[in-house]
């Protein structure tokens, strides 16, 4: 079969974005920038634009002008059309119509009296994945697009490889501990009470099995390695993976909102996407969407949703005990399932990719080896008072006004550890040790300074931080992995799909769904610390 379509639609998306390109690099560009104020993006604005631009030219001609042959070369280049779209449709939202809605939600205000792009998180990452849905549900993915939208899972997985280079042993292991114990409970027990109510309400072995994987595990991954164990038909997996994509998708758009309007952090917000959000994807899509600027919530979400996919092993084998014994019990045929290659076939790959990269960046070979969330410690004065490109002098040790804003708050807090360390970065202008900073940190979270106090503490902590020169491309990077990953996941959310939900199976899974993201909230607001 011969997958390449002959299609002009590829070489205009090429030359739309060089053009694009060369107009923000000549300064064409310069009043549209400066009204959305987006200079932060030039740079990759001309980065990207030349080069996906280049690449769709070059293949746009190829399909054009060759005559494709039945192969792999045939194949790969065929998803070239579709990364392009998909990449349009993001760099439309995240450069023009992201800061165009702030824009309308900040002149909003007076009227409304608050902003409804805030309030509502409309930022690139939700707009991206409802672009993605009105595209497809709306004007449907072109045909020529088709196979590279299916790439879009491919673009999650490798952001979730990328993820592992991000990791302290630190960070890792206390998320791990925090992880298992959460995931252990409400996985288990996610799995358990669909397995009991579906039997309640006589749902079939093989549909509540099925459906039990999906909803108390990691969404359709999880569903179509059940799926064998259980000897499920093929419409109980199109019933599931309805129920995971309807459920799912209102938790990916209502989780950021909730989680701001309880004032939750990085580390709660993270925790409580991946413990009750049913799908990976859509883990990386709230994760991102509450934290658009950076990827530290999407970091925590990951270890817990990686957490899951692990337990995936045991859950197998215990809805294959479960299946045949109640199959037997009802004396019907079962057939022999060979559990393990089920379990080694199915096991997510991107597991071990991430596990390899956080490997690789313990020895050292990204990032300096005590780095936290992608910085490590340094406040030597060769980087507190240092020159910029024009030969400016940059001071980062804190102004008279900062020192005196912090001996006003000095009697605000009350741990005899925190008081010492504050009182070291007074004396000395800045924070003085790695030790100083956590606890500078843990001054921060607890919101009893002064708005001045609280700003120099923020200031002094960014001080001494610095971020490795790889760790931040790996961060860029990843961050467009799951930009192009969401938009297409958009693009693969159809009304059809969701439709599929047969009834049972939808309120079973919807209610047990829904126990599980309250029941998680709850645990994660009264245990989990915002310091890590």
């Amino acid at each position: 079969m011969v997958y390449t379509q002959k299609s002009p639609w590829t070489l205009i998306i090429g030359v739309v974005m060089v053009a694009y390109a060369y107009a923000v690099q000549s300064g064409l560009m310069e009043p549209v920038i400066k009204y959305l104020n987006t200079g932060r993006y030039a740079g990759e604005m001309q980065i990207l634009g030349y080069a996906f631009g280049a690449v769709a030219i070059l293949v746009g001609l190829w399909q054009l002008l060759a005559t494709p042959k039945e192969g792999h070369t045939d194949y790969y280049l065929s998803t070239v059309a579709g990364v392009m779209f998909i990449m349009l449709v993001a760099f439309i939202v995240k450069w023009g119509l992201d800061p165009q809605m702030a824009k309308w939600g900040r002149a909003a205000q007076p009227a409304l009296g608050f902003n409804f792009a805030s309030v509502l998180n409309l930022n690139y990452v939700v707009m991206g994945i409802l672009a993605g849905i009105i595209v497809v549900n709306v004007f449907k993915v072109p045909g020529w697009a088709e196979n590279g939208v299916r790439l879009s899972r491919l673009g999650l997985k490798t952001g979730v490889i990328m993820l592992g280079a991000l990791y302290s042993f630190a960070e890792l292991a206390q998320l791990g501990r925090l992880s298992v114990v959460l995931i252990g409970v409400f996985v288990l027990g996610s799995v358990g009470l669909v397995l009991w109510w579906g039997t309640r309400r006589n749902l079939p072995n093989s549909m509540t099995g099925v459906l039990s994987s999906g909803v108390g595990v990691c969404g359709v991954s999880a569903a179509v390695a059940a799926a064998p164990v259980v000897q499920a038909k093929s419409l109980e997996i199109a019933y599931t993976i309805g129920t995971i994509l309807l459920f799912g998708v209102l938790c990916m758009f209502l989780f950021p909102i909730v989680g701001k309007q309880l004032g939750m952090g990085y580390i709660q917000f993270g925790a409580w996407a991946g413990t009750g959000i049913l799908n990976s994807a859509q883990v990386a899509g709230a994760a991102l969407a509450f934290q658009p600027g950076g990827i530290e919530t999407l970091k925590v979400a990951e270890i817990f949703n990686i957490t899951r996919v692990l337990f995936l092993p045991i859950i197998v084998v215990w809805l294959a005990i479960w299946y045949v014994r109640r199959e037997e019990a009802a004396a019907r045929h079962v057939e022999k399932v060979d559990v393990m290659s089920v379990i080694v076939g199915k096991f997510p790959v991107f597991v071990l990719g991430f596990i390899l990269m956080f490997l690789l960046s313990s020895t050292g070979i990204f990032a300096p080896a005590r780095h936290y969330q992608g910085a490590f410690f340094d406040n030597s004065d060769k980087v507190m008072v240092r020159k910029d490109r024009a030969g400016k002098e940059i001071n980062h040790y804190l102004k008279g006004p900062e020192i005196e804003a912090l001996k006003k708050d000095l009697e605000k807090v009350k741990r005899e550890d925190q008081r010492a360390a504050l009182q070291r970065l007074i004396e000395g202008k800045k924070i003085m040790s790695e030790n100083d900073d956590a606890t500078v940190r843990g001054v921060i979270n607890a919101k009893i300074m002064s708005k001045e106090s609280s700003a120099a503490l923020n200031r002094a902590h960014r001080a001494v931080r610095h971020t490795a020169p790889k760790i931040a491309k790996f961060r860029d990077l990843i961050a467009w992995f799951f930009t192009f990953g969401l938009v297409g996941l958009g693009m693969q959310i159809t009304m059809a799909s969701i439709r599929q939900a047969g009834g049972q199976p939808l309120v079973v899974g919807s209610i047990v769904g829904v126990i599980k993201a309250v029941g998680s909230l709850i645990v994660v607001m009264l245990l989990v610390s915002e310091t890590i």
